[in-house]
C-alpha cells in the first residue's frame, strides 16, 4: 500500500481539511441565504466531495496498528481467512462469517475500504433521507463528530453497526426495511442490543419529561454509587463475557481517569440542551426527533450509571453516535428559525472546534 501521507499526520490532514470546509461553510452561511441557487449548489458539491475522497481516504489507509490501533488485528485475521484459517471467535459470529466470505476474493486493503463504505455510505443515504437537499449540513455534522475517526479506523466493527441502526431509524416508516438494518447492525456489533433497547422502550413511553428526569437522576447516582452499576449490570446476566469485561475489567489507557468524567458529561449535554431546548421550551412537535430523543437520553443515562467502566467510550459511544443528528435536526427542519443559515453555519462550526479541541487536549497529555 502506497503512502500518500505520513502515519503521523493521516489524523491531521483529516482534521485540517475538516477546519477548512467548517470556514468556508460559515462563510456561506453569513453571506448567502439558505435557498440561494449558489448555496445548493456549494453544499451539494462539497457534499459528495467529502463524501468520495474521505470514504478512498479513509477506507485506502495503510494498516497499522500504532496509529489506527484495532485495525493491524483485524488485518491479521482477515489474512488468516485470507490463508484457509477457520473461524474460532465465538462473538459477532456473521461479521466474522463476512470477513471470511470477503477474504475469498478481496485482498486487505479493499477489505478496509469496504468496511468504509458500509460506515460512511450509510451517514450519507440517512442524511439525504432525512434532510434531502440540505443533507449535507447532517452529513458534516456526522464526519467532524469527535467519535467518527476513531470508530472508522479503530472500532470497526461498532462504527458499522451504529451507521446501520442510523440506517434502520431513517426507514422510520417501513417496519420490515427497519428491521433488517436492526438485525444487521446487531450481527455486526452486540452492544447495539442497547439503542435497540432504547428504541423499543420509547415505542411505548413517550414522554421526554420522565426520559429527562431519568437522565438528571442518573448523575448523582452514579456520583455516589461508584461501580455499584457497573458490578451490577454484569451480574445480572444482561451482558456476554466480552461485554462484563467491558464493564469490569481492569481500565482501558485512553479511559483512565480520577473517577467520574464530567468533561465527557459536558459533552453529552450537547444534545439534551438542544433537543429541551426545542420540546420544552419551543413545544417542537416531531414525533421522530421526539423519539430519538428519548432513545439517547435512555442510552447516555446507562453510560453515566457505568462511567468508571472498562472501555467506558464503547458505551459512551452508544449514545453519542446519535448526537449529530439530534443537535441539527431541528434546526433545519424547523423552518420558523430566524436567521436559519446563519445559526445552522455556527452549529457546525462550533460542533467541529469540540472535535478540533479535544484532539489537542489528547495531545497534550502524551
Amino acid at each position: 500500500m502506497i503512502e500518500f501521507v505520513p502515519l503521523s499526520y493521516y489524523y491531521e490532514v483529516y482534521l485540517y481539511t475538516a477546519f477548512a470546509i467548517a470556514l468556508t461553510t460559515l462563510f456561506h452561511a453569513y453571506v448567502l441565504d439558505l435557498n440561494d441557487r449558489k448555496n445548493i449548489s456549494y453544499i451539494t458539491f462539497i457534499g459528495y466531495s467529502i463524501f468520495i475522497l474521505l470514504t478512498l481516504y479513509m477506507g485506502l489507509r495503510p494498516v497499522s496498528g500504532r496509529y489506527f490501533i484495532d485495525m493491524s488485528t483485524y488485518a491479521r485475521i482477515y489474512e488468516g481467512y485470507a490463508h484457509g484459517g477457520q473461524i474460532i471467535l465465538k462473538t459477532d459470529v456473521v461479521f466474522q462469517q463476512f470477513m471470511k466470505f470477503c477474504s475469498g476474493f478481496l485482498p486487505t486493503n479493499l477489505f478496509f475500504l469496504l468496511c468504509s463504505i458500509l460506515y460512511i455510505g450509510p451517514l450519507f443515504i440517512v442524511s439525504k433521507r432525512f434532510f434531502k437537499q440540505y443533507w449535507f449540513y447532517a452529513f458534516f455534522m456526522f464526519v467532524v463528530s469527535m467519535s467518527f475517526w476513531p470508530y472508522g479506523v479503530n472500532g470497526i466493527r461498532n462504527g458499522i453497526a451504529t451507521s446501520f441502526f442510523l440506517l434502520a431509524i431513517s426507514f422510520y416508516g417501513k417496519k420490515s426495511l427497519m428491521i433488517i438494518f436492526f438485525i444487521i447492525a446487531c450481527s455486526f456489533h452486540q452492544t447495539i442490543y442497547l439503542p435497540i433497547g432504547g428504541f423499543i422502550l420509547t415505542l411505548f413511553f413517550k414522554d421526554s419529561k420522565w426520559y429527562f428526569i431519568a437522565w438528571l437522576l442518573a448523575i448523582p447516582l452514579s456520583i455516589v454509587l461508584g461501580d455499584f452499576w457497573e458490578n451490577l449490570f454484569a451480574n445480572l446476566g444482561l451482558a456476554d463475557d466480552r461485554l462484563s469485561g467491558y464493564l469490569t475489567g481492569a481500565k482501558a489507557t485512553a479511559f483512565v481517569n480520577s473517577g467520574f468524567r464530567f468533561d465527557f458529561l459536558f459533552y453529552s449535554s450537547f444534545p439534551i440542551v438542544i433537543g429541551a431546548y426545542f420540546i420544552f421550551k419551543k413545544k417542537y412537535s416531531d414525533v421522530l426527533y421526539t423519539q430519538l430523543f428519548n432513545i439517547y437520553l435512555t442510552t447516555n443515562a446507562f453510560w453515566i450509571l457505568i462511567i468508571r467502566a472498562n472501555f467506558s467510550n464503547r458505551f459512551a459511544y452508544l449514545s453519542w453516535f446519535l448526537m449529530p443528528l439530534i443537535i441539527i435536526y431541528p434546526f433545519i427542519k424547523n423552518k420558523s428559525i430566524d436567521k436559519q443559515h446563519k445559526i445552522i453555519g455556527l452549529v457546525l462550526f462550533f460542533y467541529f472546534l469540540w472535535t478540533y479541541f479535544m484532539y489537542w487536549y489528547f495531545e497534550s497529555k502524551k
